[in-house]
């Protein structure tokens, strides 16, 4: 036989030509095909937690676990404890019956809100979820794995990303140099906000939290707005879209909604992907103003899932991991390196009976860069936004703005902090004029005064004008 004709299969070159290409074929379908699927199966279900044997997977990946007769329910690791897997649940699971076959996700990042059953030799790595990011999401509502709630057709994102990122290097971060205009003359002029910074909005039901959040998102000069919706009611949902934060901005915003009645997996992961989408947009170096409402609900998910697993609880009901969940979220937001944009955020923070020592509004208080806090005696009062200047602080304001401006907010603060302490006295006719010239002051300035920390929800007011109506007020800022 001649070699030089026969080609690399020593066979003539018609007969290795489809050697060659039997073995192509055999390639591609080897390929193609899944030697064995490994799974496991369901053992135990008891109250949000379910129990699989079979499985060996790192803590936050994904399954689905499927039986026949029903849609496959997909669920999470959240712990283990020897050959047992913890699972909680993302979706329902009504019907599941022991023995239920509960198979891992591997990435798909053609389709990224769901995966397909894994290969066995996947690295671990490969089965953390990732949901989709990119431009394709401004101006649509989302769930809080990805899907589209809005009725208008597939998510076109630019690409997937893990929903758990890196923290980045506090060294390398941006110091905040550069004041935010929200568009709400009350902070941009007393409670001045960087960019990048996180502030927490403290309150109590029905005061107003939502319609200052929908102003903040309207008038920002951000160049996106991300809204998390997190264990609100579902009610809450269409009305923020719809009438609080408007057309004009839902068209630069995306909105993440996981309702009280989502299961507690999906009120975090809809927090996480919520502060996901504002990483990606910063780090093209955009400016973002992240609204999340709200924190509380988040710590409320993550203590029913801790509690489920059997963590002990620790201050009042809430176990340990809850506290230490809180600053992994809100360390995501800030500013970038200098390449890349800022996140500045605002965590709605629920105080349960208007109670500030509440556990949760404690532990926020300590994470944020500063706080507003509303008042439930000045919305009964109608006095809108309800903020209560005396007891706010922006812990970055001194480093931003300048200094007599900085004074001038001071004087406004002394002024109506001196009125409202001696506001019985007044009211009663006890005081006497001229007792105290300060307070004389300010009882001439206080309509002034209350004119301008009110302020209509369709009424924008921008920096500029902010600080001159400041101004007016105060026209020495020293």
């Amino acid at each position: 036989m001649n070699n030089s004709a026969s080609g690399t299969t020593g066979l003539p070159t018609s007969e290795g030509v489809l050697l060659e290409r039997y073995l192509n074929d055999c390639t591609t379908h080897l390929q193609a095909i899944h030697p064995f699927e490994v799974h496991g199966r369901l053992t135990r279900v008891a109250g949000l937690v379910m129990e699989a044997v079979g499985l060996k997977l790192p803590v936050g990946s994904t399954c689905t676990i499927n039986q026949e007769g029903m849609n496959p329910a997909e669920a999470e690791v959240v712990g283990f404890h020897g050959d047992r897997l913890f699972l909680m649940p993302a979706s329902e699971i009504y019907g599941l019956t022991p023995g239920a076959i509960v198979v891992p996700h591997e990435v798909n990042h053609a389709c990224p809100q769901y995966g397909r059953p894994s290969h066995p030799w996947r690295r671990a790595e490969d089965r953390t979820k990732h949901l989709p990011v990119g431009t394709g999401l401004l101006g649509r509502v989302v769930d809080g794995a990805g899907r589209p709630l809005d009725r208008l057709g597939p998510i076109r994102a630019d690409r997937s990303a893990p929903l758990q990122s890196r923290p980045i290097n506090p060294i390398e971060r941006e110091p905040i140099r550069t004041p935010l205009d929200v568009g709400v003359r009350a902070i941009n002029a007393l409670l001045t906000v960087g960019r990048g910074q996180r502030m927490g909005l403290f309150a109590g039901s029905g005061i107003g939290k939502s319609v200052l959040l929908g102003m903040m998102a309207r008038y920002t000069t951000a160049d996106v707005t991300v809204v998390g919706l997190i264990g609100e009611r579902g009610r809450e949902v269409k009305e923020f879209i719809e009438q609080i934060l408007g057309p004009e901005g839902l068209a630069r915003s995306v909105v993440i909604a996981a309702p009280a009645d989502t299961p507690p997996l999906m009120r975090m992961q809809g927090a996480s992907y919520a502060t996901l989408i504002a990483e990606h947009f910063r780090n093209q170096g955009k400016n973002v103003l992240l609204i999340m409402d709200s924190l509380t609900r988040y710590a409320m998910a993550q203590r029913e899932i801790a509690l489920a697993i059997g963590e002990p609880p620790a201050t009042k009901g809430y176990p340990p991991s809850v506290f230490a969940k809180l600053p992994q979220l809100v360390e995501r937001a800030g500013n970038g390196s200098s390449a890349q944009g800022s996140i500045t955020a605002f965590y709605t923070v629920l105080t349960e009976g208007d109670d500030q020592q509440d556990p949760i509004a404690d532990a926020a208080r300590a994470i944020l860069d500063g706080h507003i806090v509303l008042s439930r005696a000045l919305g009964e009062a109608g006095h809108y936004p309800a903020i209560d200047i005396e007891a706010s602080i922006s812990r970055a304001m001194h480093n931003i703005v300048p200094e007599d401006q900085f004074h001038r907010a001071k004087q406004l603060k002394a002024a109506f902090s001196r009125y409202q302490r001696n506001r019985d006295l007044i009211s009663v006719g006890a005081y006497v004029p001229g007792s105290d010239p300060l307070l004389d002051r300010a009882i001439a300035q206080y309509p002034q005064l209350e004119t301008f920390l009110q302020q209509d929800m369709n009424q924008a007011a921008d920096m500029n004008s902010s600080l001159a109506h400041l101004q007016q007020l105060f026209p020495a800022g020293r």
